[in-house]
């Protein structure tokens, strides 16, 4: 069984699980974490005994969104010719890290084939023949829902957060399943304002399958775990293809590939990179306080370990 830097994975009788696994850093997707993630599904779908896919994380929550300290702070030359260390995309530093300086022209096909590489790995989830169901506890904000929406099914702590504050600036989702799981008007509710819904609020708004009291998520995790394994495979992947082709006739790849392009453009308005030099200055988290601040919350600043 290979190590995995971002995850774990194990088979459990009819049910492969697979746990986000950098809680120090609030389970921060890495570039390693969508291709690590494919590959695990990938290894479950392809075994015969495997009726469906749990996916959770360690530590205070499901996932923070984007870690910005591993992935995404790249150098920056200033006025002076020193440099120091800026908040920009989540891509390879070494690679990209100069398509994100202001002082240069920026390539937006870089930006989307890295994004397209993430979007892959999150919508492996979305794409195997078997049902994944993730279960989301503390929080799940920002690239965190990139990668949960993905799923098929959401089991949420009642008091958990799931939202997308980045939508105030310097982001957009990329994997654009907000539309189709809230439909369009509540889809614009949350993504005009960046404001976070608790895990009952996201089962009465639709994004969440069920919640639980934080004593009893296991426990109805599980349950529902057990109930989808009882289904013989063939029959899962039946539906789970029926219903996939009904969103996918809708225009989601279309979708998809608009918010990867606009994910990059918002790094790079205006507003973007006056958060993003805000970010070097003073440090990714506080400069999340101060975009927060105007709305009354803490939106994600709170969220990484």
């Amino acid at each position: 069984m290979p190590e995995y830097s971002t995850l774990n994975y194990a088979v459990d009788g009819r049910i492969a699980r697979i746990t986000l696994n950098r809680p120090a850093r609030g389970n921060g997707i890495t570039f390693d974490m969508p291709a690590e993630l494919a590959e695990c599904v990938e290894k479950a779908d392809m075994n015969p005994d495997v009726h469906v896919i749990a996916l959770a994380g360690k530590g205070k929550g499901f996932c923070a969104g984007y870690d910005l300290v591993a992935s995404a702070e790249h150098m920056l030359a200033d006025a002076e010719g020193h440099e120091r260390y800026i908040a920009g995309s989540p891509m390879d530093p070494a690679v990209i890290g100069a398509n994100h300086r202001p002082d240069h022209a920026w390539d937006p096909m870089v930006d989307l084939q890295m994004m397209q590489r993430n979007v892959r790995g999150f919508m492996s989830l979305f794409n195997c023949d078997k049902p994944s169901v993730v279960k989301v506890h503390g929080f799940c904000v920002g690239g965190g829902t990139d990668m949960a929406l993905c799923s098929d099914l959401i089991v949420i702590e009642d008091q958990a957060k799931i939202g997308y504050p980045p939508a105030r600036v310097w982001g957009a989702p990329t994997s654009s399943l907000w539309a189709y799981r809230l439909g369009v008007a509540r889809a614009k509710r949350l993504l005009f304002t960046g404001d976070c819904l608790n895990g009952k609020e996201a089962v009465e708004w639709g994004l969440a399958t069920e919640s639980a009291p934080t004593e009893q998520l296991d426990e109805r995790f599980e349950a529902l775990l057990e109930r989808i394994a009882r289904v013989p495979v063939n029959q899962l992947v039946m539906h789970k293809r029926l219903l996939n082709h009904t969103i996918i006739s809708q225009g989601l790849h279309a979708a998809q590939t608009m918010g990867m392009m606009f994910d990059g453009v918002a790094r790079h308005t205006p507003e973007g990179f006056a958060f993003q030099q805000r970010a070097g200055d003073v440090g990714f988290k506080q400069a999340v306080r101060e975009r927060d601040d105007p709305f009354g919350d803490v939106g994600a600043s709170t969220y990484k370990g």
